[in-house]
């Protein structure tokens, strides 16, 4: 028996599930939204358990369940090797969100990550200590920064709305996902012209832990 989880709420779950019944697989709630088992129709030996999407990537590496529904981001953040733990089965077209490096509109000598660079030297200098960037994407940013050789930063854990660590003081830049950018323009950030740190969307993961076997023939189920 194969144990499925998706997003528990939201229009996540909702798409998820349009997802799955395109491809012959109706997945619906056993009862009230308080609950987190799920039913399945349509695909033997598959279970439906109902998880936050940040948990699915935990329950994933440790194998507790075999798939698992969830942001390339939130995979590629919260599971260091994660080439060695899960295997990615589909993208799914939806939950599209990039994660970017947004700094102060009102600094009009930084529009590239070079000047970013020259800033938090500068910064660190004159203040004495280091540029402070607010995330929850601290491994994500912490590679992408060291890979372009930005050096002079700190990571401040934001575990709330990002976007006003800036006005409140307590961060001067903020990396974060974004879909639209509009809530980072409503907060006077603009985005440095760069590609985005990573590219996320939802993804239709299998744990390396899972019955190899199982997987594929699922996996041949859904026609991938």
């Amino acid at each position: 028996m194969l144990k499925l989880a998706v997003p528990s709420k939201g229009r996540l779950m909702e798409q998820c599930f349009d997802w799955f019944s395109d491809r012959g697989v109706t997945l619906s709630r056993s009862g009230s939204d308080r609950e987190y088992a799920g039913r399945v129709e349509g695909a033997d030996n598959l279970s439906l358990v109902l998880l936050s999407a940040g948990e699915i990537p935990r329950e994933l590496g440790a194998g507790r369940v075999d798939l698992g529904v969830t942001g390339t981001d939130l995979v590629r953040e919260k599971l260091a090797g994660w080439r060695s733990m899960v295997t990615e089965i589909a993208p799914m077209g939806f939950g599209h969100a990039d994660l970017v490096l947004a700094v102060p509109a009102g600094w009009t000598d930084c529009e590239t990550l070079d000047d970013f660079a020259a800033i938090t030297r500068d910064f660190h200098r004159e203040h004495g200590f280091r540029l402070r960037i607010a995330t929850k994407y601290h491994r994500l940013v912490r590679a992408w920064l060291s890979q372009h050789e930005v050096a002079d930063y700190r990571l401040v854990d934001s575990q709330g709305a990002t976007e006003g660590t800036v006005a409140n003081l307590t961060a001067e830049a903020i990396a974060d996902i974004t879909s639209s950018g509009e809530t980072l323009r409503a907060n006077h950030l603009k985005i440095l012209d760069e590609q985005p740190i990573l590219q996320s969307q939802a993804t239709l993961f299998a744990s390396r832990l899972a019955a190899p076997d199982q997987i594929a023939a699922f996996a041949h189920r859904l026609g991938q």
